[in-house]
C-alpha cells in the first residue's frame, strides 16, 4: 500500500529536510511504533511510501501511520545516539528492542592508603583501576570469592574499615591481611600483595607466580619460615586457579558476538575478552519484529548494546556478518569511546575460533529457549483445556505472603504470559498498618494497591492464582466484587491451598464464588503450569521478607526517634553504654546525656517504652 489513509504523507515529504536525523512514527493512540535515523531524512522517509514495497513488515508499519514528526541532527554519530534514546524510551513494537541494557559490572581496586577490592557498577566516578567489564554481578563475585582466597587485600566497606580497632573473622581465617590495625602489617607487605592483585587481574598469572615464588625463596634465606609458608599456599593456590581458568588467549580486548536466528526468535551470544582471558559470556534474546532480517537485528543490537547502559566498548568486535551501515556505526562507536573501534567478521586464527564457539553457544541457547516455550506453550493449552477456557490465556499472576511472626510483612505479585515469567511485571509490597500475622488482611492491602490504578486490558490478568485457602481468596472475591469499571474485565480467580501434608502434588485448586474444587493429577502439565507460578510468588515474597528483615536488624532503635541525629545516637550509646542502657534509663538519666534536654529525654523515652 503506497498511501497511508490517515497520513498525507506527500504534504509532509514537500517541506522535509534532507540533513541527517531521526524520525519517530506514531499511530492513530499517538503510540511511537516506530524510530529511525537517516542520513538524509528526505530520501530514507520517501523509501517507506514507494507503490513497490518488498516488505510485508514495512507495507504493515506505513498502514499504521497517523503522524510523523523528525529531528535534525548535526552528524549520522549524532543521530545513531538519539536513535537509541528513543528506542529506549519509546520502545515501538516495529523496531528491535534489547531488553537488557544493563550496564555491566567492574572489579574496583580503589585509591587508598589501603586499596580495596570490590564490585562496581555505573559511572566511573570512584578513583581508583576498574577491571572487567564482567557479564554479570555473579562473575564478579565468585572473582572476589577466588582472589580473596590467594591475596589478602581488604573488600570490606570503608566505614567497617575505619571502624575497627581490632582483626575481623578475614583476617583470622588468612583471607585479609588486617590493614585496618595497626602493626598487623606494614604498608609495604600490603602494597606488594596490592600489586600481585592487579597483576593477576590483569591476566599476568605467570608473573605473579614467579615473584612469589621469588618472595619464598628470599623468606626461606631469612630464616622466616611462616612468610615463606604463606607464599607457598599463595603459589598453590594460583596454580589450582590456573587449572579451572577460564579460555586464554592471545587477544588483549575484545567483544565477539555470535547469532542464531530462526521462526522469529533470535539469541545473540556474547563473549567478553579482558586482558588476555575469557571474563564470561552471556546469551540475549533481542524482541525481533515481524520479518525482521537477521542483519537488521543484529545492526540493532549492537547499537543498542553500546551506546546504552554505560558499557565499556573493546577496541576489537567481532560479528557474524557485516553491518549494514558498519562505517557509520563504527565511526559513533569510536567517537563515543574516544578511541578507534574495529570491526572484524571471519577472521582468522583465534577471532575465527571465537566466534564458531559463539555462533555454536548462540544455536544452543536458541534451541533451549524454544524448547523452553514449547513446554510453557502446552502447559497453557492443558490449563485452558482443564478450566473450559474459550479465549487462549494471555496473562497469569500470582499473589503470596510472607512474614516472620507478623513482622516485616511482604506481598509478592508475579506475572506469566504464554513465554513463561514475565519479571519486568513483578511487584512487590511492604505491607504497613494491620495487625501482625492477619494474611487476610495484608493479601486485601496488596489486591487493593496493586490493581487500583490498572488504566487498560493488557495489563489485567486472565487469571489470578492466590496462594492459600478460602480466606484468602475471599479477600480476592471481596475486592473484585466492588469493581466497577466496564472497559477492563476482572481476572478469573482460583485459590491454591496447600495438602495436609504440603507436598507438590496433592494441592487444593479453589474456584471462586462456588468454591468448587478443581480435580488434577499430580502429573498433569497443567498443574506443573501453576506449581511454577505458586512457587515463584513464593519465591520473590521470601526474598523481599529476608531483604526487609535485615535491613530492620541493621537499623537502630533510636533512628526512629524524632529529633535524634547521628551525634546524639552516638552521644547516647557511648554515655549510657549501648542501646540496652538507652532502653533500661530512666527519663532523669537520659536528660544527663549531654545535648539531651528534659524534653527530648521524655520523646526518647516514650518512643521507646510506648
Amino acid at each position: 500500500m503506497a498511501d497511508s489513509d490517515v497520513f498525507d504523507h506527500k504534504a509532509f515529504l514537500k517541506h522535509l529536510t534532507s540533513q541527517p536525523g531521526v524520525y519517530r512514527m506514531y499511530n492513530e493512540k499517538g503510540d511511537v511504533i516506530y524510530v529511525g535515523k537517516a542520513k538524509n531524512l528526505k530520501k530514507r522517509v520517501s523509501s517507506y511510501f514507494r507503490s513497490n514495497l518488498d516488505s510485508i513488515k514495512t507495507r504493515s508499519l506505513v498502514k499504521q501511520i497517523a503522524n510523523m514528526d523528525v529531528t535534525v541532527v548535526h552528524s549520522e554519530t549524532e543521530a545513531f545516539i538519539l536513535e537509541n534514546n528513543y528506542i529506549k524510551k519509546y520502545k515501538p513494537r516495529y523496531n528491535v528492542l534489547l531488553r537488557d541494557d544493563k550496564s555491566y559490572p567492574f572489579i574496583l581496586l580503589s585509591d587508598h592508603r589501603h586499596p580495596r577490592l570490590s564490585i562496581h557498577r555505573g559511572t566511573r566516578r570512584q578513583k581508583g583501576e576498574y577491571f572487567g567489564p564482567y557479564p554479570s554481578a555473579w562473575a564478579v563475585r565468585e572473582s572476589l570469592r577466588t582472589m580473596q582466597k590467594i591475596f589478602p587485600v581488604r573488600q570490606c566497606e570503608d566505614s567497617y574499615y575505619r571502624a575497627r580497632s581490632r582483626p575481623c573473622l578475614q583476617y583470622q581465617l588468612k583471607r585479609c591481611a588486617g590493614p585496618c590495625v595497626e602493626g598487623l602489617v606494614s604498608d609495604e607487605e600490603y602494597t606488594s600483595q596490592v600489586q600481585l592483585a592487579r597483576l593477576f587481574l590483569k591476566g599476568k598469572n605467570k608473573q605473579v607466580i614467579a615473584s612469589l615464588v621469588e618472595k619464598m625463596e628470599l623468606a626461606s634465606t631469612e630464616l622466616r619460615f611462616e612468610a615463606a609458608a604463606r607464599y607457598r599456599d599463595q603459589i598453590n593456590a594460583l596454580n589450582k586457579v590456573q587449572e579451572q581458568q577460564w579460555v586464554s588467549g592471545d587477544q588483549q580486548e575484545m567483544d565477539v558476538f555470535g547469532m542464531a536466528y530462526q521462526n522469529g526468535l533470535a539469541c545473540i551470544q556474547g563473549f567478553f575478552i579482558r586482558d588476555n582471558k575469557l571474563l564470561g559470556s552471556k546469551s540475549f534474546f533481542p524482541k525481533v519484529p515481524a520479518q525482521a532480517s537477521a542483519n537488521e537485528v543484529l545492526q540493532s543490537f549492537i547499537l543498542q548494546f553500546y551506546l546504552a547502559g554505560n558499557k565499556s566498548i573493546p577496541l576489537q568486535i567481532v560479528i557474524p556478518d557485516t553491518l549494514e551501515d558498519e562505517a557509520a556505526i563504527a565511526t559513533a562507536l569510536s567517537e563515543e569511546a574516544g578511541r578507534k573501534i574495529q570491526f572484524f567478521k571471519g577472521a582468522r586464527d583465534e577471532k575465527k575460533r571465537y566466534l564458531a564457539l559463539a555462533n555454536t553457544n548462540a544455536q544452543n541457547a536458541l534451541d533451549a529457549k524454544q524448547n523452553h516455550q514449547k513446554s510453557v506453550f502446552a502447559r497453557f493449552v492443558e490449563l485452558e483445556s482443564v478450566l473450559e477456557l474459550e479465549q487462549p490465556v494471555q496473562r497469569m499472576e500470582c499473589f503470596d505472603i510472607s512474614h516472620t511472626s507478623g513482622q516485616q510483612t511482604v506481598a509478592s505479585c508475579v506475572v506469566f504470559n504464554r513465554e513463561g515469567p514475565l519479571k519486568s511485571d513483578y511487584r512487590r509490597y511492604n505491607i504497613e498498618g494491620i495487625t501482625p500475622g492477619d494474611d487476610y488482611a495484608a493479601m486485601a492491602q496488596a489486591l487493593a494497591r496493586r490493581y487500583r490504578k490498572v488504566a487498560e486490558q493488557s495489563k489485567m490478568p486472565d487469571i489470578l492464582f492466590i496462594d492459600g485457602g478460602k480466606g484468602q481468596l475471599a479477600q480476592a472475591e471481596a475486592f473484585f466484587d466492588q469493581w466497577n469499571n466496564p472497559d477492563i474485565a476482572p481476572p478469573m480467580l482460583i485459590g491454591v491451598a496447600k495438602g495436609t501434608s504440603r507436598k507438590p502434588g496433592l494441592e487444593t485448586l479453589i474456584l471462586a464464588g462456588n468454591h468448587a474444587t478443581i480435580p488434577m493429577e499430580a502429573d498433569s502439565s497443567a498443574l506443573h503450569l501453576i506449581q511454577h507460578i505458586r512457587d515463584e510468588a513464593h519465591r520473590f515474597a521470601i526474598t523481599g521478607h529476608r531483604a526487609r528483615r535485615q535491613k530492620a536488624k541493621k537499623t537502630s532503635t533510636l533512628e526512629g526517634v524524632p529529633g535524634i541525629g547521628a551525634k546524639r545516637r552516638q552521644a547516647l550509646l557511648k554515655y549510657m553504654g549501648g542501646l540496652h542502657g538507652v532502653q533500661n534509663a530512666s527519663k532523669q538519666e537520659l536528660a544527663n546525656v549531654p545535648g539531651i534536654s528534659e524534653e527530648l529525654a521524655e520523646i526518647i523515652y516514650e518512643h521507646l517504652h510506648h
